[in-house]
């Protein structure tokens, strides 16, 4: 990792992360690699031997995001996954072994229960606690990984991260990090002293919904060495092209997650003020209960604000009357979308429960279009 990167500004950083050195008369970001296999005589050596274990346009994204995770940081290794869940698994199960024990959130991701019953089903004790409050530390003690996912998927709780790496540590733990909805432009977790910043690059990173990409970013070698080897075994691997457009998109992040995260802080605070709108949930509204811990830790409090209607009909037909909003699930793409979560049936939130994923359009106009849907929602 250069030292320029750490002394760059984060545009500067997102517009040129992971880039090659330049060479005359080639593209600045070279096309994607579609290749199998690699020209191979003699010994095994060389950075590329075969498409399973490695490839260019993997290596330029992973450097890229590990200079946006680890900026300036030495000994900091990224590896790019399928998806979020593929790097999600990845860690857990390199991780762990029959006899220990994991802490998971119980307000995280709704695929993460299918990953408990997975666990317990090789022998791993699961603990879970809720995000906030900190309540994963009652549950630390004896545990080889702790899990936290800050701000927590849908209900936006954060913990103290820095807290509770310390806590983990002292016990001999390792620290994993979901970082899905901040970014590495709202929150290093490496910085904050976890063993891996994992994510689902599917969400803002890459931001225009036609990318499926995970990554995980650690520090210590032992264990991405197994995180390595597990991706070779299971072959949950980027396709180049998703790979290449990933890296492309990377360049507008800085543009993108300041429109979308000023955008979101408009609409949570427009939403306060509407009666038939409860459980209204942003980091970034001063008076919200996780703000005074993200802002210790975030350095912008992400794309997602989360809201519950009186009733499942009331949320369905808000749904459908808004313009410029999809009702379609993920987060983070440049079209706001917006979702009833309790329809996937993993979430233990209410039927009215709406998670609204900011996009980049005007503010004023979607705005406009969210309240004008609440008033023709009405009864």
């Amino acid at each position: 990792m250069s030292d320029r990167a750490a002394d760059q500004g984060e545009g500067t950083r997102a517009v040129r992360a992971g880039l090659p050195e330049a060479v005359k008369n080639e593209p600045t970001l070279p096309g994607p690699a579609f290749a199998a296999h690699f020209h191979l005589p003699g010994e095994v050596d060389g950075p590329y031997t075969y498409g399973r274990d490695t490839n260019p346009s993997w290596s330029l994204l992973e450097r890229a995001i590990g200079e946006l995770e680890a900026p300036g940081q030495d000994g900091v290794e990224t590896l790019v996954f399928a998806s979020g869940m593929a790097a999600i698994s990845a860690v857990l199960f390199s991780q762990l072994r029959a006899g220990e024990t994991v802490v998971l959130p119980s307000d995280g991701y709704q695929v993460l229960p299918l990953i408990r019953a997975q666990l317990e089903a090789y022998g791993i004790e699961v603990r879970t606690a809720p995000t906030g409050g900190d309540a994963q530390l009652d549950v630390l003690d004896g545990a080889r990984l702790l899990w936290i996912e800050s701000p927590s998927n849908p209900g936006l709780d954060v913990c103290d991260i820095r807290r509770l790496v310390e806590a983990a540590h002292a016990r001999g733990a390792l620290v994993a990090v979901d970082n899905t909805l901040a970014t590495p432009l709202g929150q290093r977790p490496l910085e904050l002293g976890a063993d891996f910043s994992v994510a689902s690059g599917t969400k803002q990173l890459t931001g225009h919904g036609d990318v499926l990409l995970g990554y995980v970013t650690g520090r210590d070698g032992e264990a991405m060495n197994a995180v390595r080897r597990w991706r070779k075994i299971v072959g949950a691997i980027a396709g180049p092209m998703e790979a290449w457009l990933a890296h492309r998109s990377i360049a507008t992040l800085q543009m993108r997650v300041d429109r979308q995260n000023a955008t979101a802080l408009v609409l949570a605070e427009a939403l306060r003020k509407r009666p038939e709108v409860t459980g209204l949930r942003y980091p970034g509204l001063p008076d919200d209960p996780s703000h005074k811990i993200a802002s210790q830790q975030m350095r912008r409090y992400g794309c997602v604000v989360s809201f519950t209607l009186p009733t499942h009909t009331r949320a369905d037909r808000f749904l459908d009357a808004l313009r410029l909003v999809d009702d379609a699930t993920s987060f983070g793409g440049v079209r706001s979308t917006a979702e009833r979560r309790r329809r996937w049936g993993g979430d233990d939130v209410p039927e009215g429960f709406i998670r609204f994923s900011v996009g980049a359009e005007d503010p004023e106009d979607l705005v406009a279009d969210v309240l004008r849907a609440l008033e023709e929602s009405a009864d």
